[in-house]
């Protein structure tokens, strides 16, 4: 598996108590701070691409299809994505993490915004994601 950067990295959280102290107490640029918004994020920090805080059940939802996150998981605290060169690097990556016996949340696949993504659990509850993100491989 050939890494290219971390793409991002989220908290997970349950509420938004989180997300506020972040924004008021530490002065991070989150976007999406609107009432009806539930992720939030800051792409313009240095040294991050990304950094979110991301709603326990959305992260459910990206992992299941369902709101609730399993109760035989353990529930994750935090999500790092590190980012492969293209999709079929996803796809390369998820068959060396099986092959090394590692069990998936879900297998490479490509989200609706146009992220491919396979993602596992460590047993300290991070999700570990391989990720491509066409948006960080534009040239501009």
């Amino acid at each position: 598996m050939d890494i290219v950067f971390i793409a991002g990295f989220s908290l997970i959280v349950d509420g938004n108590s989180t997300r506020d102290l972040l924004k008021s107490a530490f002065g991070i640029p989150l976007k999406g701070m609107e009432a009806d918004a539930e992720y939030v994020f800051a792409d313009s920090m240095e040294g991050a691409k990304h950094f979110g805080v991301w709603p326990l059940h959305q992260a459910a939802e990206a992992c299941f299809g369902k709101s609730e996150w399993p109760k035989n998981l353990p529930v994750p605290q935090a999500t790092i994505e590190f980012e492969v060169k293209d999709a079929d690097a996803v796809a390369a990556a998820e068959k060396e993490l099986r092959a090394k016996g590692h069990e998936l949340l879900h297998g490479a696949r490509t989200e609706p915004w146009g992220q491919t993504v396979c993602r596992l659990l460590t047993k300290e509850g991070v999700i570990i994601g391989v990720s491509f993100a066409p948006w960080f491989h534009e040239k501009h």
